[in-house]
């Protein structure tokens, strides 16, 4: 950090940008988090050569240098995930809990990792030919562009690095424009690991000229990308000129099925969590709640009721349930919907106003609409925040079947105590992930995380399946003399 700059992270050196980016809390427009450096096209091709020269020796490197390393960066995480996850919460607009355990996520993802090291095991066979021996392994790919989204801004940087760097790649992290603190800071704790220079290079500037040099350039082997699908497309486009893999985790519009026989308690707690949590800014948000007629009118009454005792506050002040919105462009285009909503004949029963604050911020208040139908276009295009659409449907099948009915697949969820719906719900829900009794909203750092249809494209993210993007196969025939 120079003159309290904090510079883009090329070769294992801080270096200074073309300009600089003010990092605002949504929460209080009048607190400035920091001022970062901007990055061009020529910075973001050093790092890209700084990867690639760095690749043959750290593909080659040790598998317990590699957990060390992995092991370190996630224990310090963790250790200042309060302080980290403050400085988060400030720069993003989610509350001061949810920036914490963002962090102390984060730091997980690092550790696991560190243990999946030491599982790079391959396979020995035999060939279907007499004498042959067949060996099966995997290598890293190469140099890996990594561009995140500013909606966690932590989490998805962590879950697509450690990976990248546990199976033997480079990697050049561009983040989201908005939040540049979260990503520099990972950096600063990366730097200080014991990881080759090279191996981990951090960019900080715009998608148009960062972000497109990233995705172009013929000395990326794979990109891997969270945010928009006009973006996702992009990306996967350019990537394909050069023959580079692409994983592209991107649109949602969720549904949560409540049935007639759903615990009441259970499904307004799941519909609150996974609606307005996070200020509604998840691609697992549960968007489109689906509820069947019968428990229709006591759901809705007592969904208003919860929602009344939400606490729409600044970040950081302590029982505010849900923050602030990121910035003012996606503020404008969240009242912009609810204005869509109204002029398709939606019913607004509770929220969806700008909200004046202690501190000058983008609040708004959670906002919920019954009467909806799954035609409408709230119910069709990703909002990306704290809105919510009812629908009341007749039975379980058109449940299932309005469920299905959207371009995304990313999640799901059904309150119910059937076991008989439940079971046939997670195999037929057209969506990645599946939530039973719980809300749409998060999955464990061991497991698969992708989704289907415009949501996703490309091998899943975490668990062991992260191992199919980062990694490639190769097949060795041997006859002894």
């Amino acid at each position: 950090m120079t003159n309290d700059i904090h510079l883009n992270y090329i070769n294992g050196e801080w270096k200074e940008g073309y300009d600089t980016i003010e990092n605002i809390n949504p929460s209080d427009v009048s607190d400035v988090v920091g001022f970062y450096a901007k990055a061009n096209s020529a910075d973001c091709e050093a790092a890209i050569q700084a990867a690639s020269s760095a690749f043959s020796d750290w593909s080659q490197s040790a598998l317990e240098q590699r957990k060390t390393v992995l092991d370190k960066i996630g224990a310090e995480l963790i250790a200042r995930s309060s302080e980290i996850g403050e400085i988060l919460a400030r720069e993003e607009g989610k509350t001061l809990a949810e920036g914490i355990g963002e962090v102390a996520r984060s730091g997980q993802f690092f550790q696991y990792y560190g243990a999946e090291v030491l599982r790079l095991m391959g396979e020995n066979t035999a060939s279907v030919r007499p004498g042959v021996d067949v060996e099966v392994h995997r290598e890293p790919l190469g140099v890996i562009g990594i561009v995140t989204p500013w909606n966690f801004p932590m989490a998805v940087a962590s879950w697509k690095v450690a990976p990248a760097i546990a199976y033997g790649n480079c990697v050049v992290l561009k983040p989201a424009e908005l939040v540049p603190g979260s990503a520099w800071i990972l950096a600063d704790i990366i730097s200080r690991s014991g990881l080759p220079n090279g191996v981990f290079n951090l960019v900080m500037g715009s998608g148009r000229e960062v972000g497109e040099t990233l995705c172009t350039s013929s000395d990326i082997q794979a990109v891997t990308f969270t945010g928009s699908v006009e973006v996702g497309r992009r990306i996967a486009r350019n990537a394909i000129e050069n023959m580079a893999r692409v994983q592209l985790e991107m649109g949602s519009k969720n549904a949560l099925v409540v049935l007639n026989d759903a615990d009441i308690d259970t499904a307004v707690q799941c519909a609150v969590s996974g609606a307005f949590f996070g200020t509604g800014q998840k691609c697992t948000a549960s968007s489109r709640i689906i509820v069947e007629s019968g428990i229709h009118d006591e759901f809705i009454s007592r969904m208003t009721d919860a929602m009344a005792n939400l606490v729409v506050g600044n970040a950081l002040t302590p029982g505010a349930h849900i923050g602030a919105v990121v910035d003012e462009r996606q503020l404008k285009q969240n009242l912009d919907y609810i204005e869509i909503a109204k002029s398709e004949g939606a019913e607004l029963v509770m929220g969806g106003e700008r909200l004046s604050l202690q501190t000058e911020g983008f609040f708004m208040s959670p906002a919920l609409f019954i009467n909806t139908n799954n035609q409408m276009q709230i119910n069709r295009e990703e909002i990306f925040g704290p809105i919510a659409c009812v629908i009341k449907v007749d039975n379980y099948e058109q449940a299932l079947e309005v469920s299905n009915d959207s371009d995304f697949g990313l999640t799901s969820g059904i309150i119910t105590e059937s076991l008989k719906f439940a079971s046939h719900f997670k195999r037929n829900s057209k969506s990645g992930c599946v939530m039973v009794n719980l809300p749409t909203a998060g999955t464990d750092y061991h497991v698969p995380f992708g989704g289907r249809k415009a949501s996703s494209y490309g091998p899943r993210e975490q668990g062991q399946y992260a191992r199919d993007f980062y990694t490639i196969i190769k097949t060795n025939y041997s006859k002894p003399y």
